[in-house]
């Protein structure tokens, strides 16, 4: 079994005894993007961010520790995390994480960029308490695709039983799950968070903020964060997701070509007042045709052979 062993000595405090601990931040994702033309990812199977505090001494020694971190292009695939601690548990390495699968992977190039961590069969340990787990689970994952030109996606799974502290739990989306546990402490569990922005995406199966007090093996108290499964990425440059705009309907012009009396494609009649611009009243008024053209033509032929004949006669009548 693959293993990865630190040793962190103790830090001597401040007059007031207190050390201020960077812990891991919640996944998150935030716009923006790369400088360059890849995309970027990530993942890490497990982070620590505690402050071990001793009883023989006024000092807190900080445990942080990842195990299976990377980022793309990589791939970790160990099972194991310890770390030894000066004045914890005679010196001795504690078990941080034991698992039977430890896996993280991230790859990036110009036209996607994903990260996934995976957790199966694990146990995880803080010092002090070597024989009681503070968390167990079955399976956990954690993924994040960002692909050019389509919206980041994320997603977190916790799968089968968890047991914290000894205890099963139920986990629930609504909201952390506390276990207290008298004379040991308290562990507050939050499940599966992601969030995604137009260029990124983040996932973390499951946060454990810790809160426990063992007395034991000159352990005092042990307080802090423990992330499992996190993945993010961010898009390629350039691929923020376009939205298409609405389709505008098809308007085409229509034109009259009989006789007249509707406007074609509006549905009123050239004699209503309406606009119609394709009416073909309109069309025809254009050309000088019409249904009543020979009618006007008949009488403007009769009244000019009605006038020539008047003439005629008045002439005659004048020269008689």
């Amino acid at each position: 079994m693959n293993s990865n062993t630190f040793r962190m000595p103790a830090a001597v405090l401040l007059a007031t005894g207190a050390v201020v601990l960077l812990t891991a931040p919640p996944a998150s994702a935030t716009g923006g993007t790369p400088a360059g033309g890849e995309g970027k990812s990530g993942a890490v199977v497990l982070r620590t961010g505690l402050d071990v505090g001793l009883l023989n001494k006024t000092v807190h020694v900080p445990l942080k520790a990842t195990l299976n971190e990377v980022s793309a292009p990589a791939k970790a695939e160990k099972t194991a995390l310890t770390v030894t601690l000066d004045g914890v548990e005679g010196n001795r390495p504690v078990s941080v994480l034991r698992a039977d699968v430890a896996t993280s992977k991230a790859t990036a190039d110009r036209t996607k960029a994903e990260a996934e961590a995976n957790l199966a069969k694990a146990r995880v340990h803080v010092p002090g308490l070597p024989l009681l787990s503070l968390i167990e689970v079955e399976k956990v994952t954690s993924k994040a695709v960002c692909e050019a030109g389509k919206k980041p996606v994320a997603s977190a799974n916790v799968l089968g039983t968890v047991t914290a502290l000894g205890k099963k739990v139920t986990l629930s989306a609504g909201g952390p799950t506390k276990v207290e546990v008298p004379g040991v402490g308290m562990v507050s569990l939050e499940l599966s968070s992601t969030e995604t922005t137009s260029t990124t995406a983040a996932a973390a199966a499951l946060r454990l903020k810790v809160a426990v007090n063992p007395l034991n093996l000159n352990v005092a108290q042990v307080d802090g964060e423990i992330v499992l499964a996190e993945a993010h990425c961010e898009s390629p440059k350039g691929s923020a997701p376009t939205t298409k705009a609405p389709e505008q309907p098809d308007i085409k012009t229509q034109t009259g070509t009989g006789t007249g009396g509707t406007t074609a494609g509006s549905g009123t009649t050239a004699g209503s007042g309406g606009s119609g611009s394709g009416t073909a009243d309109a069309n025809l008024a254009e050309t000088g045709g019409g249904s009543l053209t020979p009618y006007i033509t008949g009488g403007a032929l009769t009244l000019l052979a009605l006038g020539g004949g008047a003439l005629f006669l008045t002439r005659r009548g004048k020269t008689q």
